[in-house]
């Protein structure tokens, strides 16, 4: 499938990049036939919310793990901070950098007390006790959290253990995380909420967030969404762009978020209708405009 690249603005490529990608290669065995990145390159700018989509095996949280070097290529290169994630001295540096939050809070819980989890990280990392504490205090009220530090975690629904894990990692202080499908184990609500909290750390706090998700609704405030397919990146551009290339993303064995399904129907049945409305708030702005 050819890579499109829609309208991709500037300013992707004039910040300075977090993470970046070249020729990046990974097969989890010798058959050729399993190659699961085929030559990726791929730059993440500091401050951005990037939304990476892919059904099951494009290669998406493949990807994710490379992003701090859980994974190192086997071809190509990954760089964070201009660091090269194959050098093996400064991992613990790429680390702090680059934090990752998973599918399942459970196996990143590792206390019985809320403060004393998020403390965990930088406790190993060495930091004095002063400022444990200022980083657990902090990180807690980041993710609204503050008000449940002396509870067990084990006793909080699976919307707040994510957010607790959120919190572990932001008290590493990073300057990206990456969320592989944190939504994918939690109810409507414990994903309404992890959501929020991953917008508002980029739009409140600065964060580099990239998000790995097969939910298209996840990816609509993203400044920028990168689709997947057989591990190539075959679409690159802003949601508005990517979402309205239905076809494209139907070939990549994706569904489009239901406000774009609406509108398309609508138009399949004769309304003259704006083919760019994203959001629920702007779909029903166009359908009000159409009935009129």
């Amino acid at each position: 499938m050819e890579r499109i690249i829609i309208n991709l603005k500037t300013r992707f490529f004039t910040m300075d990049s977090i993470i970046r990608t070249e020729k990046l290669y990974f097969s989890y065995d010798a058959d050729v036939a399993s190659v699961v990145l085929n030559g990726i390159d791929l730059e993440i700018e500091k401050g951005t919310f990037v939304a990476v989509l892919g059904h099951n095996g494009s290669g998406k949280s493949t990807l994710a793990k490379h992003f701090n070097a859980l994974l190192l290529p086997q071809g190509g290169h990954v760089y964070v901070g201009g660091i090269d994630t194959a050098n093996e001295e400064l991992l613990l540096e790429i680390r702090r950098r680059v934090g990752m939050v998973f599918q399942n809070p459970d196996n990143q819980i590792v206390a019985t007390v809320v403060e004393e989890d998020v403390a965990f990280a930088p406790e190993n990392l060495g930091y004095p006790s002063h400022e444990i504490r200022e980083r657990v205090d902090e990180a807690l009220k980041m993710v609204n959290m503050y008000e449940y530090r002396q509870h067990a975690p084990h006793l909080l629904s699976g919307g707040q253990k994510q957010r607790v894990a959120i919190a572990g990692v932001l008290a590493m202080n990073p300057q990206c995380i990456v969320f592989d499908e944190p939504t994918a184990m939690l109810d409507p609500q414990g994903r309404e909420s992890t959501i929020k909290t991953i917008r508002e750390l980029r739009d409140k706090h600065g964060v580099t967030i990239v998000l790995i998700t097969h939910h298209m609704e996840e990816a609509i405030d993203a400044d920028r969404v990168i689709v997947m397919s057989e591990g190539k990146i075959v679409i690159d551009a802003a949601p508005r762009d990517v979402f309205y290339n239905v076809t494209v993303l139907k070939n990549a064995g994706l569904s489009v978020p239901e406000t774009v399904q609406i509108i398309h129907e609508l138009q399949d049945d004769g309304f003259s209708i704006d083919t760019k409305a994203l959001t629920i708030e702007e779909c029903a702005k166009a359908i009000f405009e159409a009935l009129k």
